[in-house]
């Protein structure tokens, strides 16, 4: 039986291959997932490996609030210079030296516009000479106090060279330098890991990085002879106390590539849901494949039954098939996974920008989900037909015919039973009777309701079918091809439920963000009375900033009412951690947030007290005159008194502090500001003299109030392009089936085809009519999913409501596109079967058993 199996699958080999390419895909995810993560995790282990070279131990502050969920780089309290002598003084230390690196050095380059970095850090750092790690490619070390040095990747980047003058962002406004010269690191690399690297003499790295003189945010230290890091460490801890952090050269790499290897393991989460949803959809193709290959042998399965085989053997016969497809697909999926993970690890590396990429490795990870996915997701889908296989008569043997469909009633029942239960679950979401698990309710229901569809589809295809064909039923092969797509209910809906998931979660998802966006769109525009706005768009961990001097400098302007800066940072509020914001002006607050007139309440904020929105104030308990305690990025814990609760939208955050505040911000400059106009005054007229103020802050920009708002709503459209990006894999898998349909109906109904050709139906006939079967099946999926995804969509907006998300976005562009992108995938699915169709053999098809 065994061989009988092997023999026919190698018989077949067409059929091998359409039903392992959707598994190879899927497949492929997976593993290049899998390889990616890896190739990068290992790349940024050597990154840290390297920058941590030569450094025994570390000694540090211990930040008041760390960097966790909000990003960035946490801010670690200034050493005075004495601590560098009490670290000298402890036994085992040869070596102690102060150092300045820290975050937020920003280069302006030849073009004028701030170098970017999408990621690695932008560091300010204390010029300490060359060492086995830096080497001066050219040039010499800064000695005065307007001289700077750069790495070669942030020279490259930026299109400077010794002796330009350049200007660079601090936490200071900018300063104007002169580059004396440019420096590489050991081997002759450009970067370590990307990072844009800028050394300024000590006094001025100390002030423009860390905001004085005569400190510094961590001290190296090197051991003595016959003391290893860990004593020392240990001997250094005890002395300094807890207020410090104390860690050795080897921990420091491992903790720094920790966070990032976090990262990776979240983008690695995203990249396999998306591959699931691709096996999801080649479920459907493998299952449909399976189904039509027992109904081609029904005769052969029937004669094996007739000559003693049992219905186990059967059974077997059937997955021993589907695993030897499942093993060749994984093999080939795994492969082909390897070469997508290196690509993208390069590509990523490219886009970083100086990432010295590890050499590709195949991690176990990605050999056993290989697999066991695409092994297991074949059995699954085969054993079905498996089983339907086993219960073919051996009279079936003597007949012409296959086994006939089975009726609709069971799988309709259950469809219905599924549908009616994702409806309950809906309602009970959506009507806050879902006993405080509302989310849970509509996406357990949205869930329940997608597979209840699923069930239903077989009943719904036949009038649906059918109605869709009589737009191409005014001719014979029209009509053919109609009544061709809607025989067999099961096939057809098989088919058309694996488009329906890409398109459906496609649609779903353009729903929720063009509903998300158009919702903030109007709330600003309803909450947001400022003429212009300065702003940018922040691509790194560190949002734009610009000069604080510019608030005032723009309230002082012609025409100008009224201007205020917003500075935002992460505190810990009553020991939770949180976002809070500083505005300049508490009085042009309240007049930009004027969404009704009773927001006349708040008034100004003196240096203790603090405003919150009411759900703010609901969540943590807190009533007019109560008291937070709030820990900002430097300095100690303040108490602010609550004098303002307003309702949501009067502020532009939960928690808003008063200016002095912003002085312990991490980033102690406004990334954003509101202009008031008085009345009569055009934005045409102050917008140029809004700009010349900030023409030394390239990163930010000015903008009349629609166009802030299109701004931030642009962000919407990033994310929905990168979804869809990822869905097309579904898509395209979806493809495969309808081309594995037909490729193997075509082969199902060689007699039949032979016959038409026989009497009159000639071959671009012929090649319409499967056309037209495959227009039919295709915009049959997009239509059902572009409906489930309708109601998926609005089911998750109804949910957000209290989110702020108001408003339901139907984009009837592009579901209208979808629509005729079906139609345009029918005709390329159709091509390859039809070809094969309309060069048939007439009297070999005619005799063709």
């Amino acid at each position: 039986m065994l061989r009988a199996t092997l023999k026919s699958l190698l018989a077949r080999k067409v059929r091998l291959v359409l039903s392992g390419l959707a598994v190879v895909l899927g497949v492929m995810f997976v593993s290049g997932a899998f390889v990616l993560t890896d190739t990068l995790s290992r790349s940024f282990d050597s990154v840290f490996a390297d920058a941590y070279e030569g450094i025994d131990v570390n000694v540090a502050g211990k930040p008041k609030v760390s960097a966790g969920e909000f990003g960035g780089e946490p801010v670690t309290p200034p050493l005075p210079a004495d601590t560098v002598e009490q670290v000298r003084a402890v036994s085992g230390v040869a070596a102690a030296t102060g150092v300045v690196a820290a975050d937020g050095a920003r280069l302006i380059g030849a073009n004028g516009k701030v170098v970017a970095s999408f990621g690695p850090p932008q560091l300010g750092e204390n010029w300490l000479g060359e060492n086995d790690l830096v080497k001066l490619r050219e040039g010499r070390g800064p000695q005065a106090d307007d001289e700077i040095v750069v790495n070669a990747g942030l020279a490259e980047a930026g299109k400077v060279a010794v002796g330009d003058r350049v200007g660079v962002l601090t936490l200071e406004p900018r300063r104007d330098f002169t580059v004396v010269g440019v420096f590489e690191y050991s081997g002759g690399r450009d970067s370590i890991g990307g990072a844009h690297e800028i050394f300024f003499t000590e006094p001025v790295a100390q002030q423009l990085m860390l905001g004085e003189t005569g400190v510094y945010n961590s001290i190296t230290v090197t051991t003595a002879d016959g003391v290893t890091a860990p004593e020392l460490r240990d001997r250094l801890a005890a002395t300094l106390g807890a207020d410090y952090d104390v860690k050795t050269g080897e921990q420091l790499s491992e903790d720094s590539a920790a966070g990032l290897k976090e990262g990776l393991s979240f983008f690695n989460q995203i990249l396999l849901g998306f591959a699931g949803i691709a096996l999801l959809v080649g479920t459907f193709l493998i299952l449909n494949t399976f189904s039509i290959i027992v109904a081609q042998r029904t005769r052969e399965l029937a004669l094996m039954r007739a000559i003693g085989a049992s219905g186990g053997q059967v059974i077997r016969s059937v997955l021993v098939e589907a695993l030897v497809v499942g093993l060749i697909a994984s093999v080939l999926g795994l492969a082909a996974g390897v070469g997508v993970g290196a690509l993208l690890a390069y590509v990523a590396g490219q886009f970083i920008g100086g990432l010295t990429l590890a050499s590709v490795a195949v991690p176990a990870s990605a050999v056993v989900s290989s697999f066991a996915v695409g092994m297991l997701i074949t059995v699954v889908a085969a054993l079905l037909p498996a089983l339907r296989a086993a219960r073919i008569p051996p009279i079936a043997a003597m007949q012409d015919v296959a086994t006939p469909d089975r009726p609709l009633t069971r799988i309709t029942v259950a469809g219905g039973i599924v549908t009616t239960i994702g409806a309950a679950l809906l309602a009970a979401g959506l009507t806050d009777n879902a006993g405080g698990n509302t989310l849970a309710a509509v996406f357990g229901g949205v869930l329940a309701s997608f597979v209840g569809v699923a069930l239903l589809t077989p009943m719904i295809s036949r009038p649906v079918v059918s109605l869709l064909g009589r737009l191409f039923a005014w001719s014979v092969p029209g009509k053919l091809g109609r009544l061709n797509s809607g025989r067999n209910p099961r096939r057809t809906a098989i088919t058309a439920a694996a488009l329906m998931i890409g398109i459906a979660l496609v649609t779903g998802v353009t729903v929720i963000l063009d509903s998300a966006k158009s919702s903030l769109s109007a709330q600003a525009e309803d909450t947001i009375n400022a003429e212009l706005v300065v702003s940018g768009i922040q691509t790194g961990p560190r949002p734009p900033t610009f000069d604080p001097a510019v608030v005032d400098q723009a309230a002082a302007l012609p025409g100008v009412a009224g201007a205020v800066g917003l500075y935002n940072d992460a505190a810990i509020v009553d020991g939770e951690q949180t976002w809070v914001l500083a505005a300049t002006d508490m009085a042009v607050v309240r007049d930009v947030y004027t969404a009704t007139p009773d927001s006349g309440t708040l008034g100004t904020l003196r240096p203790d007290q603090v405003a919150l929105t009411a759900p703010t104030a609901t969540d943590r308990g807190l009533s007019v005159g109560d008291e937070i305690t709030v820990q900002l990025s430097r300095g100690e814990p303040h108490t602010y008194t609550v004098t303002a609760i307003v309702p949501q939208g009067r502020l532009p955050g939960s928690i808003v502090l008063p200016h002095e505040a912003a002085a312990d911000f991490a980033i102690p400059q406004p990334f954003m500001a509101f202009v008031r106009l008085d009345e009569g005054a055009s934005v045409e007229s102050v917008q140029p003299a809004l700009e010349a103020l900030v023409a030394d802050s390239p990163e930010v920009s000015v903008g009349d109030r629609s166009a802030f708002i299109a701004q931030q709503a642009s962000q919407f459209d990033v994310i929905l392009q990168m979804i869809q990006i990822l869905l097309a894999l579904a898509i395209v898998i979806a493809v495969l089936g309808i081309v594995n349909t037909l490729a193997l109906s075509m082969l199902e109904r060689t007699r039949e085809l032979g016959l038409l050709r026989a009497i009159g139906l000639r071959r671009p006939q012929l090649v319409r009519m499967v056309t037209v079967e495959a227009v039919v099946i295709s915009v049959f999926g997009a239509l059902l999913g572009v409906v489930v995804g309708l109601g998926l969509g609005s089911a998750v907006t109804y949910a957000l409501r209290d989110e702020g998300i108001t408003d339901l976005v139907l984009p009837w562009g592009q579901m209208a596109l979808f629509l005729a992108l079906a139609a345009v995938i029918g005709v390329i699915a159709a091509a390859l079967p039809a070809l094969r169709a309309a060069r048939i053999n007439v009297l070999g098809a005619i005799a063709h058993d």
